[in-house]
């Protein structure tokens, strides 16, 4: 556990000269042809099996009302970080970084519309994701179409934002423990969003700033030997809950918003008997559920001062690396459980035939159902702690969890990150 597409298919056509009336619908598109009558029924047949060329080939078809579907909704934990600001951009920029080209094979090979990237390098212009972007996502390499992301929004993280105090009380400021989010450097562990649609970045919601003890009920970690708070007030007082971040982002998919719920809680470890990151991992995810509450929920307070959770009639999709299995590790499983309980929130269970030949192969130390896994942290087994969990009135078809068994080529791309990629199907649009 660290701390540490489709191809775009946008429809540019090229429109023909109109030389006729009839117009030729291609995707849901009209084109006008120069062809003669007599050669329409063919040009139609093979456009039909253009159009089923596409499908299969996990391009999306279009409705005639414009947005494409299925929708494919994916996240990873792509473990891409470095030593020092910057580093990660520099890697990215020749477009031949063995790691990133390992993350892309993925991409290439699950072909996600939206995509959430966690453990990826944060700078304010979104130099590092736009260069995965266009450099290894855009490439086509290993016999598989690039994939081309128009929409990226890089998300602003508390990792290694110096909190200016003494976070775990050593006597010693300006470690990356004593960032809001521990961090070697600021921006280390953020997050992306890669869409093929458009984003409603007016409508963002960032809680980066949100504190800890504003979530009403808060797991205040406490010394054991003394039953005294962990925190002082002067600290406690000043404390963000989101290790990174909990942004809302909508997503504009035809006449429809979708919002991507994304976060990436602590690991609920590398602390002491006071389960300080135990007790902000469970409430990390809590937050969701507070935010599901809708309106009413108004001690949510986002980074513009807006309060207030997501509207009741809103579709939405819980993206991330939540660092919680509710079955196995560390964790406090209450949340995390009431999560995937909610009334409100759908979970398919994505599942591989990897994972479960990693638990028989004797590797494995769960007790949940091990073909749900989603990361092989070696010794300590496997673990489900990614996830993709739509609201119920979306219309759920496929979801797998990216793990290729041993014995297939696809299995090498495994090897950049312990984390495996997570996706659903949406239908319906």
């Amino acid at each position: 556990m660290s701390r540490s597409l489709h191809p775009s298919r946008r429809g540019v056509w090229e429109k023909p000269r109109r030389l006729r009336d009839e117009p030729v619908r291609v995707s849901g598109r009209a084109f006008r042809t120069k062809f003669a009558p007599a050669h329409r029924g063919r040009i139609r047949s093979v456009v039909a099996i253009a159009s089923l060329a596409s499908f299969f080939l996990g391009g999306p078809t279009m409705a005639d009302d414009g947005p494409p579907r299925p929708i494919r909704i994916a996240t990873l934990n792509a473990s891409l970080y470095g030593k020092a600001a910057g580093e990660v951009a520099d890697r990215l920029d020749g477009g031949d970084d063995s790691q990133a080209e390992s993350i892309a094979s993925v991409v290439r090979a699950v072909r996600p519309d939206l995509l959430l990237i966690n453990e990826l390098d944060y700078d304010i212009d979104g130099k590092t994701a736009r260069r995965l972007a266009e450099n290894h996502f855009a490439k086509s390499r290993g016999g598989r179409h690039g994939i081309e992301y128009p929409h990226i929004l890089a998300i602003p993280s508390n990792t290694g934002v110096d909190s200016g105090i003494d976070l775990n009380a050593n006597g010693e400021l300006g470690e990356p423990t004593d960032a809001w989010g521990y961090g070697v450097y600021p921006g280390q562990y953020a997050m992306a969003v890669f869409s093929r649609f458009p984003i409603d970045r007016d409508a963002v919601r960032s809680f980066r700033t949100f504190l800890w003890k504003d979530l009403p009920g808060a797991l205040r970690p406490i010394v054991p030997d003394t039953g005294e708070p962990y925190y002082p007030d002067e600290v406690w007082n000043r404390l963000r809950l989101s290790s990174k971040n909990h942004v809302d982002v909508p997503v504009r998919v035809g006449s429809r918003t979708i919002h991507l719920l994304v976060s990436h809680p602590t690991p609920p470890v590398f602390d002491g008997p006071e389960d300080r990151n135990g007790c902000r991992n469970h409430d990390e995810i809590r937050f969701w559920i507070d935010y599901l509450q809708g309106p009413s929920a108004d001690h949510l307070v986002d980074d513009d001062g807006n309060a207030g959770g997501l509207p009741p009639d809103a579709s939405f999709v819980i993206l991330g690396d939540l660092n919680a299995d509710p079955s196995d590790g560390d964790g406090r499983v209450a949340a995390i459980r009431s999560l995937l309980a909610h009334r409100r929130v759908n979970d398919p269970k994505p599942s591989s035939r990897g994972a479960a030949d990693v638990a028989r192969g004797g590797s494995s130390r769960r007790s949940g159902p091990p073909e749900l896994a989603t990361a092989d942290f070696g010794r300590a087994g496997t673990l489900r702690v990614d996830y993709v969990l739509p609201s119920r009135d979306l219309e759920v078809g496929r979801g797998e969890v990216f793990w290729p068994r041993r014995d297939t080529a696809e299995h090498a791309l495994l090897q950049a990150t312990d984390h495996r990629m997570v996706w659903i199907e949406v239908a319906g649009w």
